[in-house]
């Protein structure tokens, strides 16, 4: 089955690549480890040697799947004419991620099991600095300012869309326009 030779880091990537790959493909839902396995090259006792259960292995995933997908909302905000436009336009952005419903359910795992809130925890720190330095480059770039400090501005935009996509997944009966993610951001002109 696997026959590539690669490194104990790019045989973690590459099994965490396709887990992300798999939940889009199947509209969030979560592939079993067979079939992470095969898509990946390697064999199921690969997956727990690296990741210690399919749970945080799903972690693991459904935030590089977030990480990717805040790649390219960066490049949403990086064609904004002006600061309102950039709001509105990473607003709407952020909250069509494919890779939303997955970081849902690994939040809630790391509810129900407590040994992944250090995997979420880091993901989640990842995240916001990557989120500040993209913020601190657009409005520097851009002569813009802000409210309050960047961190801060990171912190309460990413927990506000994931909070809305908890409650949606949680069978909130209300939709985006119910939701005013372009206002909890304080970039202005």
């Amino acid at each position: 089955m696997a026959t590539r030779r690669t490194t104990t880091g790019g045989t973690r990537r590459r099994i965490m690549e396709q887990a992300a790959r798999l939940c889009l493909e199947r509209s969030g839902a979560d592939p079993s480890v067979a079939d992470i396995a095969r898509a990946a090259g390697v064999y199921p006792n690969q997956i727990t040697y690296h990741f210690g259960s399919k749970d945080s292995l799903m972690v693991h995933a459904a935030f590089l799947g977030l990480l990717n997908d805040a790649k390219r909302v960066e490049k949403v905000g990086a064609r904004a004419t002006d600061a309102d436009a950039f709001r509105r336009n990473v607003s709407r952005a952020v909250l069509a991620m494919p890779s939303l419903p997955s970081v849902s359910r690994a939040l809630a795992a790391a509810i129900a099991r407590p040994e992944l809130t250090h995997v979420v925890d880091t993901h989640l720190q990842l995240l916001f600095r990557q989120s500040e330095v993209y913020l601190s480059h657009v409005t520097t770039a851009r002569g813009w300012n802000a409210r309050r400090p960047l961190g801060l501005e990171a912190r309460t935009f990413w927990s506000t869309a994931l909070g809305a996509t908890l409650l949606s997944r949680a069978g909130f009966s209300g939709d985006s326009a119910d939701l005013d993610l372009a206002g909890t951001l304080t970039i202005h002109d």
